[in-house]
């Protein structure tokens, strides 16, 4: 799996959208993920963060499911005409990560591939995953770019400049990184290690598949087994709705459940549930589907009647349940 690496410098920019962060306490860890307070990382002016990055694409779930917790996933990129215009015949697929982390590779056998969890980035993931896919489509086989940033190209470009945003994504999560390589082909030793390596990190997780559900996956954490979310509502908005079920006492997702939490990724609520590690993804799937339907109930209920007592308290206690991602 040789290759020539393109590395490009990372520059400085304040992106479209950066009064997004107006508010946020300096204090607080940056959102971009870094570890970082956010006044030390991307508070400092010079590049402010993009808090929703992927808003206006109808898979904006599905974004922010591969680049937060799906270990080895992969799906075909839905272009728009700019993007075809680019692409020709080649049909781009986005990555959960790739080989070193890299920002996106030309095969060998000329498949272009755009990894969503990176090693660097700036305050707008979609520009850093707009500027990596303009780039790949113009690469030659066996290119590899290891860092999206501004200096990549010429013009600003954002995924939402190449992507269809009215198309969904066909997510495949693979049991491990086999995917990387074209079909028959050997791994070098180089890659052998890259694979073994890549292949120990990951946890097995499987979309749960329900109707009037998207976005949820089950995921083997070792001690715990957890079902996660994203889903597309205003935070507020959502929180009011789980409160209705809290206070109902239908916040699981059936027997063997326990909701736990939520957390926050790019703009955008991810509810936690602990499962029984016993059960199979599968048999998840008709439970979640009941859910989402009691949810959506709820979430419609809110316009017209507002939150009792009750579940005003219940809202407070939900907005201070924040989980850690593992």
């Amino acid at each position: 799996m040789s290759r020539k690496t393109v590395s490009k410098k990372t520059g400085s920019r304040r992106p479209t959208g950066s009064d997004e962060t107006a508010g946020l306490n300096p204090r607080r860890p940056c959102p971009c993920g870094s570890g970082k307070r956010y006044k030390a990382c991307h508070g400092t002016g010079d590049d402010a963060i993009v808090l929703r990055p992927f808003q206006g694409l109808a898979a904006e779930c599905d974004f922010v499911a591969l680049r937060e917790f799906v270990p080895s996933g992969s799906a075909l990129l839905p272009l728009s005409n700019g993007g075809r215009a680019l692409a020709g015949d080649r049909r781009p697929v986005l990555a959960s990560v790739l080989p070193g982390a890299a920002a996106a590779i030309v095969r060998a056998d000329g498949k272009v591939m755009v990894g969503m969890q990176v090693q660097t980035r700036t305050g707008d993931i979609s520009g850093d995953l707009g500027r990596a896919l303009r780039w790949a489509l113009s690469a030659e086989p066996g290119e590899v770019l290891a860092v999206s940033g501004p200096s990549l190209g010429e013009g600003p470009v954002r995924l939402q400049d190449l992507v269809d945003a009215e198309a969904g994504l066909d997510v495949k999560v693979h049991p491990n990184f086999s995917w990387w390589l074209p079909e028959g082909e050997e791994p070098t030793r180089e890659t052998s290690a890259a694979l073994e390596q890549a292949n120990k990190l990951v946890k097995p997780t499987e979309p749960v598949v329900a109707e009037g559900v998207r976005a949820m996956y089950w995921v083997d954490a070792g001690e715990k087994a957890h079902v996660r979310w994203v889903r597309p509502e205003p935070e507020d908005r959502l929180l009011a709705a789980l409160a209705r079920l809290q206070a109902r006492e239908r916040l699981e997702l059936g027997a063997g459940s326990r909701y736990v939490g939520s957390f926050r990724a790019h703009g955008l609520m991810v509810p936690v549930w602990d499962v029984d590690r016993e059960m199979h993804a599968k048999e998840w799937a008709e439970p979640a589907s009941n859910f989402a339907g009691e949810l959506g109930e709820a979430l419609a209920s809110l316009e017209a009647e507002p939150l009792t007592e009750k579940e005003r308290r219940a809202r407070d206690s939900l907005a201070g349940r924040q989980v850690t991602l593992r």
